[in-house]
């Protein structure tokens, strides 16, 4: 049975004593190309440039395989590495080799960077390197839960937690989470008055929004953690934007009215409370001085009147000479009249006593 033999002429079963040459394998190359081009005296003189071309581009192979053998990190992301296109391990900031020539491959994903997805606008010079294109006017058109058409602009700031799931677990996972961003909106949205969107609802909505999104980023394994999810611009469809206007600035209008009427109310009741008030605790003061001084005046008459029972004359002598000594100070022209003189008593002018003295 005639053996098997491989391009090289060894049979597949036996084992050659030493290994090739590799001048023998160099000057095998060298005569076909003599052969592929004619062969000949000519051919001879040329092996040596022949042999440097090899020379030049096993070096040139050489030196492209330790330029592919090295990379480096950035501090705020990791690599992962593949091996034949299975996952090898994860590497942290700084310089690294790897096998070259497309046996090790490396893909950086910025695990510290806060990532972040813009709906129905776009900032110059911040989109996310994991977005595709897409069409912003659809995202956000949106129905409210009064039947009503409204333009929502959000954006939702995210971090990539585990650089694993988010490569190998979902296909395209930055689009999936846009899909899931969008998704979760229109039905938060749809929950409320076109009212409470514009105006109250904003906060609620933004809370409610990043809890589902986070659940539903969690179910679908997309190795994402969502940090923010914040409103821009909210309008209605142009078609009535305009009437929209309108009917805001109304309500604008109506509710600085009622501002100022609440100022104008909070400044004035305030104050005629205190008036009041002040009233109140001057008459209560009042009733209580009157009180006070009738029931000292009471009780004064009373010692007054236990002392007279004890000495009738003496203690009417001294209440008149007290009353005279409160009285007289507070009159101005002062007459002595004696009762039992005939005639006119000299006037003794005690108004001005004081004047004439020296």
């Amino acid at each position: 049975m005639p053996s098997q033999n491989d391009d090289s002429g060894t049979p597949w079963g036996s084992r050659p004593q030493s290994p090739p040459d590799i001048d023998q394998i160099l000057k095998k190359a060298i005569d076909r190309l003599k052969g592929s081009f004619g062969g000949g005296n000519s051919g001879k003189n040329n092996n040596g440039s022949v042999g440097k071309l090899l020379t030049i581009g096993l070096l040139l192979l050489i030196g492209l395989s330790l330029w592919s053998a090295y990379y480096t990190v950035p501090s705020d992301s990791v690599a992962v590495v593949q091996r034949f296109g299975m996952y090898l391990k994860d590497v942290p900031p700084g310089l690294h080799f790897k096998l070259p020539l497309g046996i090790d491959e490396t893909t950086i994903v910025p695990v510290k960077r806060q990532l972040k997805q813009e709906f129905g606008f776009a900032t110059p010079g911040a989109r996310d390197p994991y977005q595709g294109a897409r069409d912003g006017s659809r995202e956000t058109q949106m129905v409210t839960g009064d039947l009503n058409a409204a333009l929502v602009e959000w954006v939702v700031q995210y971090r990539i937690s585990d650089p694993v799931k988010f490569l190998f677990e979902v296909r395209e996972p930055a689009e999936t989470l846009r899909y899931v961003s969008e998704s979760v909106m229109r039905e938060v949205v749809g929950d409320r008055t076109v009212d409470e969107v514009i105006t109250i609802g904003r906060q609620e909505i933004e809370v409610e929004a990043l809890v589902k999104m986070q659940e539903l980023s969690t179910k679908y394994v997309m190795g994402i953690s969502i940090d923010q999810v914040q409103l821009k611009n909210i309008n209605p469809p142009k078609p009535v934007q305009e009437s929209f206007n309108e009917v805001n600035q109304a309500q604008q209008s109506k509710e600085k009215l009622i501002n100022e009427a609440r100022r104008e109310y909070n400044k004035v009741i305030p104050l005629a409370e205190g008036e009041k008030d002040q009233r109140i605790r001057e008459a209560d003061g009042y009733r209580i001085k009157r009180i006070n001084e009738a029931e000292g005046d009471a009780l004064r008459f009373n010692a007054l009147f236990a002392e007279y029972q004890k000495a009738p004359e003496v203690t009417r002598r001294r209440i008149y000479i007290e009353t005279m000594q409160a009285v007289m100070p507070n009159i101005e022209s002062k007459v002595l009249m004696d009762d039992a003189s005939s005639g006119l008593l000299p006037l003794l002018n005690l108004d001005g006593k004081k004047e004439h003295q020296p």
